[in-house]
């Protein structure tokens, strides 16, 4: 028993409830399991390469042989243009952010139901699958950069101090491709049509991107017609093409309109993605 002097103590009592706003998205988690995430980068690329008789040199062929198609017919045969730069090198360095996009959402649209084995097993962030298969696609773009310094050296094309904003424009294009890959990789879970709009959606997106014309051809058309030319940055691969070529080929042109709507529209599609991908993560296990 206890002496008449003592005093009982209350237990704490731990309340738990639902994590609001911000704090539902939980991303401090993504950098207390960054070795898993890194683990996850290094299975991609080893799956993707994986028994393949050139390896990592198709992250060149791919935008190399693209810009040399689309050098034939859009830039020798419809005379399409390119802000008075080589159309080889306007469309190369163009197609290496876009070839980041597509493969990033490619890969980030298939990395749930490919991971299936590992969800239903352990608790980890379901986010880090997604996120590792769009950044296994910088990667590529790494591979395949250096055959862009060697065309603007043949060119005798020189960066200016607008090189210094280049990572700035790298960050712009990653964020756009995570945040469309988080809705449809979340997406595909549920319903498995998606990994077939997937490839039609990308053929259809890259007509609506400036990668084998400039904004500055169809920005006049639209003044025309009353319609602001920043409106082409509700495509928040726009403004990180334009950027990327600024920084890289110095054009004539003045990207910062374009690129701050990009801007814009990468920020909600990234924030209303990643609270989708939240809000349904506790049923991919059931229905992967």
């Amino acid at each position: 028993m206890r002496g008449a002097g003592s005093h009982l103590t209350a237990p704490p009592v731990l309340v738990i409830e639902p994590s609001r706003g911000i704090g539902s998205l939980r991303l401090a988690e993504l950098w207390e399991y960054r070795e898993l995430l890194y683990f996850l980068v290094w299975r991609d690329l080893k799956v993707r390469y994986k028994q393949t008789l050139l390896g990592a040199v198709w992250a060149i062929l791919q935008p190399l042989a693209t810009a040399v198609v689309f050098t034939l017919f859009f830039g020798r045969i419809a005379k399409i243009s390119s802000d008075g730069m080589p159309y080889p090198l306007f469309a190369y360095t163009g197609l290496l952010i876009w070839t980041l996009f597509s493969q990033g959402l490619m890969q980030a649209a298939n990395s749930l139901v490919g991971s299936a084995n590992l969800i239903t097993k352990v608790y980890f962030p379901r986010l880090c699958i997604p996120v590792a298969a769009v950044i296994a696609c910088l990667v590529d773009l790494a591979v395949a950069f250096p055959l862009l310094v060697a065309l603007m050296a043949y060119h005798r094309v020189m960066p200016g101090l607008g090189l210094l904003a280049l990572p700035a424009f790298l960050l712009l294009a990653l964020l756009a491709t995570i945040g469309v890959g988080l809705w449809l990789s979340a997406l595909n879970v549920r319903y498995r049509d998606v990994r077939h709009a997937v490839p039609f959606l990308i053929q259809l997106w890259l007509f609506l991107s400036p990668v084998i014309y400039p904004t500055s051809l169809i920005t006049p058309r639209l003044e025309k017609l009353g319609v602001p030319g920043w409106v082409l940055g509700c495509n928040p691969v726009a403004g990180a093409v334009e950027g990327f070529r600024w920084a890289l080929l110095r054009p004539d042109t003045n990207p910062w309109p374009l690129v701050a709507a990009s801007t814009a529209s990468t920020f909600v599609i990234l924030v209303t993605g990643m609270f989708y991908f939240r809000s349904v993560e506790r049923s991919f296990a059931d229905v992967v």
